[in-house]
């Protein structure tokens, strides 16, 4: 009879640990900022103290490689002048336990017919210096293709409300996936890379980008920059007048949207995903500037922050960057306050804000 009921209480022991709710998700902590600090030293320790999981940092094809490289998936051809600065970046994280997302942009004249480096280049040219890229940076696994493609300033050809920058695009995306798989199935791939508003709004440029066969281009997570006026707040629903736009608030819209576009088509994604990588994401304080015509307190910019980390907690997101560590001097002309910390050093509400983020 006590064997009994120790069993019985074993397996009703057993039954509530299956039953219990699962334990949320850590969000994965991203960030943009500088490598070094004003007063010369390394920008790591203080990541470190904020808990950041991923350091994000651009790559310029166009400064790395200004002449046409002749082995140009050797990282070591003369051509290419790879940053210093870039690698003391990789190097200092990976000391801190910090991984690296890379946005690969930019590129050279000779790749892209002698146009402007927004100019979308030779996909074979490209997925090899993804690969060049890849052998030099060996730790960094998350690789983002181009930014904000959906804007004419930053990718071209795009025109407005038209298909063939989308199409254009997804060929590029297809070589780099390509690219970098082949070099090593840990790295994870970030396509889409839109912008809240553009010239091909984001909920337009997933419907049109397109490969020639019709798919969607592959890709493991979606880029977006959900920048807003509005507070983060997935209740909210339509940014007025905007109907195709896709902020923060209308992430969870654009999470079905991009499932629908990957589950139809891929069998790995047929149940969920891919998710959002949400590259970037700020509010200013204090003032406008040159980037932005409007400003909260610094107390609102801690609640917007925190706000859009819960947001990044649901699991159709891999992860949030907030743009960025450091405000610019105050002495520059339209000077950016969207810095957790002044220039001048002062940490502001929002540093405790993401530092205590999960």
């Amino acid at each position: 009879m006590k064997s009994r009921i120790l069993f019985v209480t074993a397996t009703l022991c057993l039954l509530a640990f299956a039953l219990a709710p699962a334990a949320p998700a850590r969000t994965t902590k991203a960030i943009w900022g500088p490598i070094l600090m004003p007063d010369g030293s390394s920008a790591f320790p203080v990541y470190k103290d904020l808990g950041v999981d991923v350091f994000q940092i651009q790559l310029l094809w166009k400064d790395v490689a200004p002449t046409r490289p002749q082995n140009p998936t050797n990282p070591n051809d003369p051509a290419y002048k790879w940053s210093p600065r870039l690698t003391e970046a990789v190097r200092q994280a990976r000391r801190r336990g910090i991984k690296v997302a890379m946005l690969v942009k930019a590129s050279p004249s000779w790749a892209n017919g002698g146009r402007g480096p927004e100019w979308a280049p030779s996909n074979r040219a490209y997925a090899q210096f993804l690969t060049a890229a890849s052998r030099k940076y060996r730790a960094v696994k998350r690789w983002m293709i181009w930014g904000e493609v959906n804007r004419a300033a930053v990718f071209q050809p795009l025109p407005t409300n038209g298909r063939a920058g989308p199409r254009r695009y997804a060929t590029l995306l297809r070589a780099a996936y390509k690219a970098l798989k082949r070099r090593s199935r840990k790295n994870i791939v970030v396509g889409g890379m839109t912008f809240t508003f553009g010239e091909v709004m984001p909920r337009d440029f997933l419907r049109f980008m397109r490969l020639p066969n019709g798919k969607p281009p592959p890709l493991d997570e979606y880029g977006h920059n959900p920048f807003s006026r509005r507070f983060p707040n997935l209740r909210l629903r339509g940014y007025r007048g905007f109907p195709a736009s896709r902020d923060i608030s209308d992430i969870d819209t654009f999470a079905k949207e991009i499932h629908k576009a990957y589950g139809r088509k891929y069998r790995r994604f047929r149940r969920r995903g891919p998710k959002l990588w949400l590259s970037e994401f700020t509010v200013s304080s204090d003032q406008p500037n040159r980037a932005f015509t409007f400003a909260v307190s610094r107390r609102e910019q801690a609640r917007w922050l925190k706000a859009a980390f819960r947001i990044a907690g649901k699991p159709y997101i891999s992860g949030l960057g907030w743009f960025n560590l450091l405000d610019e001097p105050v002495d520059r002309a339209g000077h950016l306050t969207q810095g957790l910390i002044t220039y001048e050093g002062q940490r502001k509400p929002a540093y405790k804000a993401y530092k205590r983020a999960r």
